[in-house]
């Protein structure tokens, strides 16, 4: 085969493995921390004319009864040609406590992030790529569809702006609860931050994570493991 005929039909792959585009999915992961199953959590991502909602909700299982927390958190946002724009956070512990509650609104033609973020007032300027704890795990998803490779991220924490880092650290192929699936493996770090989350993307469903993974040094601190997805 000629070298151009190869080059061609490469691209022609490439653009075929980044051809899918963000699909509406519901998926339930096991929470596991040394190694015993504390809580199963739901994941929605869903299309509601031109805005996406994506919406987590968990609850205890064995061991983890004991603790009060339901937590459920849900961000509002849409897409742009410059990514994933959110335009509200909503979190709540289930508990009476607010220390862990978040509740801030986007305002993009004013260019101000508003509301109270665990106990905390916000109010910060915006500018494009700034994301919220929800909306910066649907943007890595767009921005791998894309054919991007995603290197940093900024996520609204409190009343500021963390900066953050993704890094690719390889291909594995990996057994779930719905077969053995081809992943590859990234890695989102905060700056200053000790802890490593690591997500295990599916390219053949949207790249969406199979499983995930937060490390602070050689501990493991806990897992998220895949175990039923539905998406169209």
């Amino acid at each position: 085969m000629r070298a151009t005929a190869a080059i061609a039909l490469f691209s022609l792959a490439v653009a075929s493995a980044h051809a899918d585009e963000l699909k509406p999915f519901e998926a339930t992961y096991a929470w596991r921390w040394h190694g015993m199953t504390v809580a199963v959590s739901t994941l929605k991502l869903e299309r509601q004319g031109d805005t996406w909602v994506y919406s987590s909700k968990s609850s205890p299982h064995g061991i983890g009864k004991v603790f009060a927390e339901r937590p459920v958190q849900k961000s509002v946002m849409r897409l742009t040609d410059n990514g994933v724009q959110p335009l509200s956070y909503d979190a709540d512990d289930g508990t009476q406590s607010t220390k862990k509650d978040a509740h801030v609104r986007f305002d993009w033609e004013r260019g101000r992030a508003t509301g109270v973020y665990e106990d905390n007032k916000v109010d910060l300027p915006l500018h494009p790529g700034i994301q919220d704890d929800a909306s910066v795990q649907v943007a890595l998803m767009v921005e791998l569809l894309a054919g991007r490779e995603p290197q940093k991220f900024e996520l609204q924490y409190d009343n500021t702006v963390r900066e953050g880092e993704y890094h690719r650290e390889g291909e594995e192929s990996i057994d779930t609860a719905v077969g053995k699936v081809d992943t590859i493996v990234y890695g989102a770090q905060k700056i200053g931050s000790p802890r490593i989350t690591r997500f295990w993307c599916a390219p053949t469903r949207g790249y969406m994570p199979m499983r995930v993974e937060q490390r602070k040094g050689d501990d493991v601190q806990w897992t998220m493991e895949l175990q039923s997805v539905k998406r169209e």
